[in-house]
């Protein structure tokens, strides 16, 4: 089994990325799909975050108000800390589950937005990181997502720098054009990958 990181900035095209590798044949685990199944209705992690934050998180159907719960935490490190203590290690559980579950030849792709923020690379092989410039980026969240110029700073900001991604980077996919340059650097990645 190979353990591969993949990270990059809020906007980079991780999820891009993962799509195309989960077509070539690896295991994606996506900490983002998890961290929302662990706070859904009816679980422990979502009875925290309601602890912790208050009913004024949920919407009118139970559900997690992730645009409230969102404006609370990205507005305050603290929180942002308090939210992460919560829901981190229900995501690193599940993570775990799903790796074990894969054949002993698979190659597992960890979709982490927060490997270099939270120092996560050690646990993997290597680390493949999806770098954007950080205009291109805000780019993206404002017209592909919707956020405001302000929102979108704010997000950007709360993750590591594009210095500090690059740092632990053992792989480096360049994902500041169009989609059409994207999948061939990610089917040469993939390719060396199934060598190791």
């Amino acid at each position: 089994m190979v353990k591969v990181g993949l990270t990059g900035g809020i906007g980079a095209g991780k999820s891009e990325v993962s799509r195309l590798l989960a077509s070539y044949g690896a295991v994606i685990v996506d900490a983002d799909r998890i961290a929302r199944e662990v706070v859904e209705p009816g679980t422990p992690g979502l009875a925290a975050v309601v602890e912790e934050f208050g009913a004024g998180v949920l919407a009118s159907d139970g559900t997690l108000d992730r645009p409230k719960l969102g404006g609370i935490v990205f507005a305050d490190p603290e929180r942002l800390k308090a939210l992460n203590a919560i829901v981190h290690p229900l995501v690193g559980a599940r993570s775990a589950e799903l790796e074990a579950s894969a054949g002993p030849d698979a190659v597992v792709v960890h979709d982490v937005p927060l490997l270099a923020e939270n120092g996560l690379a050690p646990l993997y092989d290597l680390v493949i990181v999806i770098d954007a410039a950080p205009q291109t980026q805000l780019d993206r969240l404002v017209r592909q997502r919707g956020m405001t110029e302000d929102e979108a700073k704010s997000r950007m900001a709360a993750q590591a720098t594009r210095e500090q991604r690059l740092a632990i980077a053992d792989l480096v996919i360049d994902n500041d054009g169009p989609l059409a340059e994207l999948e061939p650097q990610v089917r040469e990645v993939w390719e060396r990958l199934r060598s190791r």
